[in-house]
């Protein structure tokens, strides 16, 4: 499914409030930002119950029922989950994870909201969900017939909207801090290979399994953890973010030149994550025009130039990837042209 437009949490429930009471809607989505738990939401909110079915373990006659013989004729009874007195949602999850048989058999449920002589109850919402082909899920392609029943809408993972909701969720503060500083590790594409990879969900075990060892939890049992739930790359960024924790390290005393970088060996990581943040920093809040600086923006621009001059005395490696594009996102040109310009400069300004 190729759509133009994407929502967010808030506006996917708004999408549900408002077209879901009328029309059957599909939520695309990557695995694990939060398609069951905003359906789940919606009908929450509604005082609705939330019936889930997995299209990937269904059959046709667990949606249709079986035949029974009644008064000389044959009656399909459709299954105890589903046949219901009172309004409640369904949601057909993982649906275009189902053979084509069971699609079929989804159709009058999602267009006619029956089931042979069955009839939903009055008020009742079926929404459906599903992964995108790029996400390396089980998918099988959804008839024609099938999508054009359904109203349909991508969901996107919202770092902000995230943390809005880690908050009154008890999340972990070293999760929430974290992806606070990096908000660009809240999900990352599904790898083609076997092996974890950022999500919120992963992120939210992640939180549960730190809470479950408690306070005095080891680097050690971190790292473990990291690794089991995170992208690798995520997961070694973690690391150093509690080492940086635990070592009292933060980027605004180094900016403010109350910390040096830290420099020994065993910090190599600690440096890096602190350099990739310097860079984050620099992106979110440097605008594409220099023109368009604010007095605080001017502020970080000297103390960051300088900071990156100190480094690259330490690690020019390092130095070099505070200023390298990374996932399509980079700095301003005019920054990083001033910031050549200037090292010699900055370089004379330190040796006097």
């Amino acid at each position: 499914m190729n759509l133009t437009v994407t929502v967010n949490y808030k506006q996917l429930l708004d999408v549900l409030l408002n077209v879901g009471l009328i029309r059957p809607v599909f939520i695309w989505g990557a695995p694990g930002i939060g398609k069951s738990a905003i359906v789940q939401e919606f009908a929450e909110d509604l005082g609705l119950e939330c019936v889930s079915l997995l299209g990937s373990q269904l059959a046709p006659e667990d949606i249709i029922g079986v035949p029974q013989i009644k008064d000389g004729f044959s009656q399909f009874c459709p299954p105890r989950s589903i046949a219901r007195q009172k309004p409640y949602v369904l949601f057909l999850d993982e649906l275009n994870a189902c053979s084509s048989e069971v699609q079929k058999a989804f159709y009058s449920l999602i267009h006619e909201r029956r089931i042979g002589e069955y009839y939903l109850p009055e008020g009742s919402i079926v929404v459906g969900a599903g992964n995108r082909a790029q996400d390396n899920a089980i998918t099988r392609p959804m008839s024609s017939a099938l999508i054009n029943r359904m109203f349909h809408v991508e969901l996107i993972a919202s770092p902000r909207l995230w943390l809005d909701w880690a908050a009154q969720n008890n999340i972990h503060p070293y999760i929430y801090d974290y992806i606070s500083s990096r908000p660009d590790h809240l999900w990352s594409k599904p790898p083609k290979s076997e092996e974890p990879f950022s999500t919120p969900r992963s992120w939210h075990m992640l939180s549960d399994a730190i809470e479950s060892y408690g306070s005095d939890i080891s680097e050690e049992n971190l790292r473990v953890l990291a690794a089991g739930s995170l992208s690798p790359q995520h997961a070694t960024q973690f690391l150093a973010y509690i080492r940086q924790v635990r070592s009292r390290y933060a980027l605004n005393k180094i900016l403010s030149h109350e910390q040096p970088w830290p420099s020994q060996p065993e910090e190599r990581d600690v440096l890096y994550f602190l350099a990739q943040s310097l860079r984050a920093q620099l992106v979110k809040e440097l605008p594409s025009e220099r023109g368009k600086l604010s007095g605080d923006s001017q502020t970080l621009v000297l103390q960051a130039k300088s900071c990156i001059m100190e480094l690259a005395d330490i690690s020019l490696e390092i130095a070099r990837m505070a200023v390298t594009p990374e996932d399509g996102k980079e700095l301003p040109d005019w920054f990083v042209v001033e910031l050549f310009r200037d090292l010699p400069r900055l370089a004379d300004k330190r040796n006097q």
